[in-house]
């Protein structure tokens, strides 16, 4: 591989840019390749399969060629909205996993990096936290308070950005008033349908490290049907 592809590589990874590295085994040839971009003529003969990879976001040969495709992906967003117990587990069960995450809580006296340690912590209402933190469809939030004054404009702005996941913790009871609440301030049917709540797979458990990994547990699996 020529030095500046690694160069290139490292440039794309700084700046936080997804894109696939393209190779022939046989050759040592390789070429960066961007979605949205033209693939370089020399694997173009090879281009829907190649899109494939990248967009499935793979790695692998292509059948009964000698291209290897590997794909460099950012790792996707994940806001927890509270900073209580339950936040605690579900962090360190992320730690092996894609996921960066940023905690928001305007509640200094719990949201401290002391609690916290090595993530992103917004001591700030949602409303205005989400105004320094970039979100897309490529990110996830998990809302813990228990507080619509917390809780209701992360939920609104999730939806309004369309996460592709969305899960809000408290019983059935508390759940129904949320929808509720979302109803009244202009959401429909469908929208809300798409909030998890109550949160998490049904795994049976009942303790904050229990809840913590049923929560991780469909998030997870709803990262993988993107």
């Amino acid at each position: 591989m020529e030095l500046k592809i690694f160069q290139e590589i490292i440039k794309n990874k700084n700046k936080k840019i997804e894109f696939s590295v393209i190779t022939n085994l046989e050759t040592g040839n390789s070429k960066i390749f961007l979605v949205g971009e033209p693939i370089d003529q020399y694997f173009f003969e090879h281009e829907k399969k190649i899109k494939f990879f990248c967009r499935n976001k793979k790695n692998g040969i292509i059948e009964n060629t000698n291209i290897f495709i590997q794909t460099f992906t950012n790792p996707v967003k994940v806001i927890i909205v509270g900073a209580v117990h339950i936040a605690q587990y579900l962090i360190e069960f992320t730690k092996n996993l894609n996921f960066e995450i940023i905690l928001i809580d305007p509640r200094k006296l719990f949201a401290t990096e002391e609690r916290f340690p090595k993530i992103k912590v917004v001591n700030k209402w949602p409303e205005e936290a989400f105004k320094e933190i970039k979100t897309d469809s490529n990110t996830a939030l998990i809302s813990l308070t228990h507080n619509p004054k917390i809780d209701d404009p992360a939920l609104m702005h999730a939806l309004k950005k369309n996460f592709y996941y969305i899960g809000a913790l408290g019983s059935q009871n508390t759940h129904s008033d949320r929808c509720e609440r979302l109803k009244n301030f202009g959401f429909n049917e469908n929208e809300i349908n798409s909030i998890h709540g109550p949160i998490g797979i049904k795994l049976g458990g009942k303790s904050p490290p229990e809840i913590a990994l049923s929560i991780i547990a469909q998030l997870t699996l709803e990262t993988y049907k993107k």
